[in-house]
């Protein structure tokens, strides 16, 4: 028992020294702060950004100051042991989140410790009744931390996979959509300017990020070109690559939008089809196992009925 507190009351004043400390050190202005404003006028060299002083204030700074760097150490760490930097980057930029790596892998870390978080009050109370499974204990809560890590990493495959679904969902009516328009006669980008602006979802968002790179000077078959190597959907892939083709070539743009959108439909019909015949057995569990037996009952039960009647 006297263990247990001076362990819990020594990490108390560790934490109360680092949170004054920290609120000590932000009490005197940073030498930007102090400088900044009698530069603000004088002339910078090219390409040299103007320095901001620090906007965060209040609590939430204070925290992030204190905890920032033993997070960020965490985070690290965590990415040292898992690797698989690239596939992460890729599986943001599939998922559509505007974040890098480093703050995934914080993310990470503040998911095992909230999975910490769920047992550390059990493991707590198991530790004071029974000192002698303390190392038990230790190794559970690892595991717990390790479970949250490992949770946000599937969620991000989950978030990856259900904005691939959306696209392909989206993609044959956007086809359709460019396919009108430069029919009507616009170029390939006032059609992406077009359908950017009329329409919305993951898609759109897609080629508003090729827009964007036609619109700083990329050409538009490079622009697609990047759009295919960065999607990890084959079929979105197929569509930059011969769109990118087309404009290349002056091949019509019109009849391969239409003949990408009517792949794509039967693709998903395909799909359809399989899903339905690889549920074929899932969906005879309801059959075999909650109506055929009620159907058994309701046929013997009276037969049942009638034999304990005429037993003498």
């Amino acid at each position: 028992m006297m263990v247990w507190g001076a362990l819990l009351g020594g990490m108390l004043g560790f934490g109360v020294w680092l949170t004054g400390d920290r609120l000590w050190a932000r009490r005197r202005p940073s030498l930007a702060v102090r400088v900044l404003p009698h530069l603000a006028d004088l002339p910078r060299p090219a390409g040299v950004p103007r320095a901001q002083p620090p906007t965060q204030t209040g609590p939430w700074a204070a925290a992030a100051g204190v905890f920032g760097p033993a997070l960020s150490s965490t985070a690290d760490a965590v990415g040292r042991i898992l690797g698989g930097a690239t596939a992460v980057r890729q599986r943001l930029r599939r998922a559509g989140l505007e974040t890098d790596v480093a703050a995934f892998r914080v993310e990470q870390v503040l998911w095992g410790f909230a999975g910490l978080a769920v047992v550390a009050l059990p493991l707590g109370i198991g530790a004071f009744r029974e000192p002698s499974r303390i190392p038990t204990l230790l190794i559970l809560g690892a595991v717990a931390f390790v479970v949250g890590v490992l949770a946000r990493d599937t969620w991000l495959t989950s978030q990856a996979k259900s904005r691939e679904r959306q696209i392909l969902t989206e993609f044959p009516t956007i086809a359709e959509l460019l396919a009108l328009a430069v029919a009507a006669g616009e170029s390939p980008v006032s059609a992406l300017d077009r359908v950017v602006r009329r329409s919305g979802g993951a898609m759109s968002q897609e080629l508003a990020r090729v827009l964007a790179e036609v619109r700083t000077g990329m050409p538009v078959a490079i622009a697609f070109d990047r759009m295919a190597s960065s999607t990890g959907l084959p079929l979105v892939a197929r569509f930059a690559q011969g769109v990118a083709v087309a404009v290349e070539r002056g091949t019509p743009l019109a009849d391969v939008l239409h003949a990408q959108a009517a792949d794509v439909r039967e693709a998903g019909r395909r799909q359809l089809i399989e899903t339905a015949a690889r549920k074929e057995v899932l969906m005879m569990v309801p059959v075999v196992f909650l109506v055929l037996p009620v159907t058994i009952v309701f046929a013997f039960y009276p037969g049942l009925i009638g034999l304990n009647l005429t037993t003498p």
